[in-house]
């Protein structure tokens, strides 16, 4: 099952020549999770390539204008496409109320809305994961959203199956799902042959935030965390002012969390990306700074690491 996350818009408040406003398309197997969507979400969608696809589930983190200005544009074009499959939209307590302010923006749809104003530690399941919601520290009501892979199945070994007598075909799915089967001398245990369950894989998206105790344990052991850098360690008095973080600090809260790859967003038009990059790695050495339409592929445990995938040409790197 692939699992990858594509950059839309990496930028903090104000956009720049490089990057847009904060979104992110989190994309495992025919699954399409939009996270956030700033102002010209639509026409990055439509660069990056991926194109201006019927997303079925948007996930909004807070209600400052640089993660929604792009809904209602996004949802009007859907409307003059002629959608009719359904579009739900999650967000933090008060979703209803942004929905309100922005109806005469949207218009009539021809699909339905769903809005779903979602609670703190609330889990959404899906099929093989869930998204959990979780509280983090802002101006306003914010949310982060963790992506929870379910336990696989252990590592089946076939060939002792073999060994004990056992019939390749239907008994080898049924001992692989836990079900006893007969073998050559009697019934076969799938203990004997199923290795133990198997991690599925985590992506945490932190959304706007200052350092937060709730972060580090919703990030705890995560393949990815994307979380913000708005400022530098110099300005580490604004960051706490305005409920922000330094790079540094998100280091800090990505080794002790111990994270595999620590992605850096939000990224304040002062600064060229390097250098957030720079001090962050100074605490911990697995940090990124993607830019737009960059993207992390996130294989399971077992076959590698996180690989960041740059945008400019396909090369990859650490």
């Amino acid at each position: 099952m692939d699992l990858d996350v594509l950059f839309i818009g990496t930028a903090g408040s104000a956009p720049s020549a490089a990057r847009g406003l904060p979104s992110l398309l989190v994309r495992r197997g025919g699954d399409r999770l939009l996270f956030d969507c700033g102002e010209g979400t639509q026409r990055q969608l439509l660069r990056s390539g991926v194109g201006l696809i019927e997303l079925e589930e948007v996930f909004i983190s807070h209600f400052h204008a640089d993660h929604v200005l792009g809904l209602p544009g996004m949802m009007k074009t859907f409307a003059l496409r002629g959608r009719e499959r359904p579009l739900t939209v999650y967000g933090p307590p008060g979703l209803r109320t942004l929905f309100r302010a922005l109806q005469p923006l949207v218009g009539r749809t021809t699909y339905e809305v769903s809005l779903v104003e979602v609670e703190p530690n609330q889990e959404l399941g899906r099929d093989g994961y869930r998204i959990a919601a979780f509280e983090t520290m802002h101006r306003v009501p914010a949310f982060g959203y963790a992506i929870v892979e379910d336990e696989r199945l252990g590592r089946f070994d076939e060939e002792r199956a073999l060994e004990l007598g056992v019939k390749p075909g239907p008994d080898f799915g049924r001992l692989h799902r836990g079900e006893p089967v007969q073998g050559t001398n009697g019934e076969v245990r799938p203990e004997e042959v199923v290795g133990p369950a198997r991690a599925g894989r985590k992506i945490v998206i932190a959304g706007d935030t200052a350092p937060s105790e709730m972060t580090a344990a919703a990030a705890h052991g995560a393949d990815l965390l994307v979380h913000e850098a708005t400022f530098s360690d110099e300005e580490a008095d604004r960051a706490r002012e305005t409920s922000h973080s330094t790079a540094r600090q998100a280091a800090e809260l990505a080794r002790a969390a111990q994270v595999k790859l620590l992605a850096l967003t939000h990224v304040s038009p002062r600064y060229a990306g390097p250098d957030l990059r720079e001090e962050a790695r100074e605490v911990f050495e697995r940090t990124i700074v993607p830019r737009d339409f960059d993207r992390v592929e996130i294989p399971f445990p077992e076959r590698g690491e996180p690989l960041h995938v740059k945008v400019e040409s396909g090369r990859t790197t650490g």
